[in-house]
Formats: C-alpha cells, structure tokens, sequence
C-alpha cells in the first residue's frame, strides 16, 4: 500500500526518473503545453511549480537553483525571464492538467499539462 507515499515511482529507477522530469518540465518551459501520461503529468506539476516558486525572485542564487535542476540554459532563461513574472502575485496553481484520451497502444490516460498564464 502506498498511504502517504509522496511521490510515484513511475516504474523507474530513480535517477531515471529525475532525468525524465527534467527533460519533461525543459519541454514545458520551452513549449508552454505537452501531451504526456497522467501519471507522468500529475508527477510534473509539482516539479514544475516548485521551480516555478524558486524563479520568481529571479536573482542569482534563482538561477544557479534551476540551472542545477534543468541543465538547460536556454529554459532557465525563459523561465526566470517571462514565465515567473506573469505569477508574481499568484501563490500556486501555475500548471493545469487536461485529460485528453486513451493512448490506442497500451490504453494509457493521456493529458494536456500547460502553464496556465
């Protein structure tokens, strides 16, 4: 049972895992909306909005906080640059989730996440 659990595991080891958030939560920054599995969405939302949270002061220690979690310099620009000011004065709720379909393949639930603003 997994009562209080915290986080899903999404059968992957765990350096796995936080390589797939990454390059999911880059290709957020850089596209503003995604299709991805429910799981895997529900998983990013956090990741993101915490990130989101670090970039809105925007100073330097901001910076080299979400370059040690992106690697990506192009997104953390983007990130600290336009994304974070648009919730500077909103307290969460930066990413919305849109169920969208049944994946044919394996019959997975598929959903929109994107940015909200």
């Amino acid at each position: 049972m997994r009562h209080n659990h915290g986080y899903r595991k999404l059968g992957r080891t765990s350096s796995h895992r936080a390589a797939l958030l990454k390059n999911l939560s880059i290709a957020i920054i850089k596209a503003g909306k995604i299709e991805t599995t429910l799981p895997k969405a529900k998983e990013l939302r956090s990741y993101v909005e915490k990130l989101i949270t670090r970039a809105r002061k925007g100073d330097s220690q901001a910076h080299r906080a979400i370059f040690a979690s992106l690697q990506d310099k192009e997104s953390v620009k983007k990130l600290i640059g336009e994304i974070a000011p648009k919730f500077v004065g909103v307290n969460g709720g930066y990413v919305r989730i849109i169920k969208t379909r049944t994946r044919k393949g394996d019959a997975a639930q598929m959903a929109y996440i994107e940015l909200t603003k």
